[in-house]
Formats: structure tokens, C-alpha cells, sequence
């Protein structure tokens, strides 16, 4: 019980520290995003190259890369996550945070769709009613953006297809992590190289505390990513589930009420739908969790369990 409460502490914190970034990002709206992006990428990679080191789990990282297909395998993770990344920090500099809220709301549903399209899983009844709501709230944001709300669609099916090539790695998330921004640093440090060598419009040093905050991506990135595993490890799937919608909600705060973004009428209702639908898609997922757990304390015919 200790620890599954620690477990839940910790996932709590993930999820803290993953919604209230906006308010990081909102300090380095004069960066431009793709600098944010690979400042980002450099700094997380020396940070988890670095508590690789500590745990003595480099070799882990060599043998994540050690095939082509694990290769290509993570290198699809790492553009995905990138995508996402670099979206997110966008959207807090164009003050579109709601929609990306709404983006990391939407995700546990596309995650459904896509485990139907890429694993053959198949939709209950209240997951079919969840995904119909969310796509009428969908539809009634594109009516009033007179567009899609592509933010958020980008942003959930980013996240969606990097969840996707992650259940298909055989390695841990951190080590997998490390070596997705492997792979994105030789970018980084090319673009980095462009704007700073080429173009001298870099800000990176120009400012100490701009510097600062760049350098602080990296245990930001790394920080919640080891609670959330650490949690992984303690806690059951369908709590993990719910607790992380604390993040949108606190991202969907932050953007409501400390950067005042606009939240009218409209917006109003596709949020109460897309609410609406996270809540029977969370208590089919509980009812499912307990039938499971009920099942396998059901003695067999010899009386053991």
C-alpha cells in the first residue's frame, strides 16, 4: 500500500510538472519555437545520457540501437515526439494553449481508434459513444474556427502514433527516450550551428537568463518522464488513466485563467462534450479493470487461486 501511494505521488507530479509547463514555455516566447525545439533535444539527451551514466545503463541504450528496425523504430518515436514538442511550444507562443489542452484530452480517444486501426482491438459500446461525442465536438469547433481545430488534432495524433511505435519497443521508456533525442541531436545541433554560425541570430548566451531557461528544458523534459515510469511501476493502469487528466486540466487553467486566452459559448460546450466522453470512456475502463481483478481472485475448481 506504501508504495502504491508513493506511486501515485509520483505520477501526480508527472502530471503537475507536464501541466504548468505552459507557464515555462509562456517565458520564452521570444525564442523561436524551433530553438526552444532543439535546445530542448540537446539538453534532455545530455540529461538522460547522464542518468544512464549514474545508473550504469548506457550499454542498454547501445543495445536499443543496436538494429536497423529498433533503429527505425525509435527514429519514428523521435520524429513524433518531436512534432508534437515543437506544436505545443507553438501553441503557447500563438496563444492557442486551450487547443492544445484540448488536444491532450482528445489523445486517450485517438489512442482507441488507432489501437482498432494498428492492433485490431476492438470498441465496447461506451468507447464508440465516447469517440461520437468527441467527434461532435470536434465538428462544432471546426464550424466556429470556420476550420478544424488542427492544433489539437495534430497534437493527439502525434502523441497517438508515438504511443503506437512505443508499445511496438522492447526497452524502457527512459532508455528508449535517450534514444529518440540520440537521434534528433545531430539536427539540433545543425540547426543550432545555422543560427548561431550562418545567420548569428542565436540567442543562446546573449542573455543569462534566457540561457538559463533553455538549459532547464532538459531536466523539465527528463523530471516527469522518470515519475511517470517510477508510477508505472506502482500504480494500476486505470488510475494512471485518470490521474492523467490532471495535466490537460491544469494546461486548460493555465491558458483560461493566468493567460486569458478567449472561452466562449462554443468553445464551452465541445469542451462539456469532450468531458462528457472522458468520463464514460474512464468508467468503462474502471468497470473493465474491476471485472479483471474480480476474475482473477475467483478460485478454480481445486479451491486455489
Amino acid at each position: 500500500m506504501q508504495e502504491q501511494r508513493i506511486g501515485v505521488l509520483a505520477m501526480i507530479g508527472a502530471c503537475s510538472i507536464w501541466g504548468l509547463s505552459p507557464l515555462y514555455y509562456k517565458l520564452l516566447a521570444d525564442v523561436p519555437p524551433l530553438e526552444v525545439l532543439a535546445h530542448r533535444t540537446l539538453w534532455s539527451m545530455l540529461f538522460f545520457a547522464g542518468v544512464l551514466l549514474v545508473q550504469g545503463r548506457l550499454g542498454a541504450l547501445r543495445d536499443a540501437l543496436s538494429t536497423p528496425r529498433r533503429i527505425a523504430a525509435i527514429g519514428f518515436a523521435a520524429i513524433m515526439i518531436s512534432c508534437n514538442w515543437f506544436l505545443f511550444i507553438l501553441s503557447i507562443q500563438i496563444e492557442r494553449a486551450t487547443e492544445a489542452s484540448l488536444g491532450y484530452y482528445i489523445f486517450p480517444l485517438v489512442a482507441v481508434l488507432l489501437g482498432v486501426l494498428f492492433f485490431r482491438e476492438r470498441l465496447g459500446r461506451a468507447q464508440m459513444v465516447a469517440v461520437g461525442l468527441a467527434t461532435i465536438a470536434v465538428l462544432i469547433l471546426s464550424v466556429q474556427l470556420g476550420h478544424p481545430p488542427w492544433v489539437s488534432l495534430i497534437i493527439s495524433l502525434t502523441f497517438g502514433l508515438y504511443g503506437v511505435a512505443k508499445k511496438r519497443l522492447s526497452v524502457g521508456p527512459v532508455v528508449s527516450v535517450t534514444g529518440e533525442v540520440l537521434l534528433l541531436t545531430p539536427l539540433a545541433l545543425g540547426w543550432l550551428w545555422h543560427l548561431h554560425g550562418v545567420r548569428g541570430t542565436g540567442l543562446f548566451g546573449q542573455d543569462g537568463g534566457v540561457s538559463a531557461l533553455l538549459i532547464v528544458s532538459g531536466p523539465l523534459t527528463a523530471l516527469p518522464l522518470i515519475l511517470f515510469s517510477f508510477a508505472s511501476q506502482r500504480v494500476n493502469l486505470s488510475s494512471i488513466g485518470l490521474i492523467q487528466y490532471l495535466n490537460p486540466t491544469l494546461q486548460f487553467l493555465v491558458a483560461t485563467l493566468v493567460f486569458r486566452e478567449p472561452f466562449g459559448t462554443v468553445q464551452a460546450v465541445a469542451f462539456a462534450l469532450i468531458w462528457t466522453a472522458l468520463a464514460i470512456y474512464s468508467t468503462a475502463t474502471l468497470r473493465a479493470e474491476s471485472a479483471r481483478r474480480k476474475a482473477a481472485i475467483v478460485p478454480d475448481a481445486s479451491g486455489e487461486t
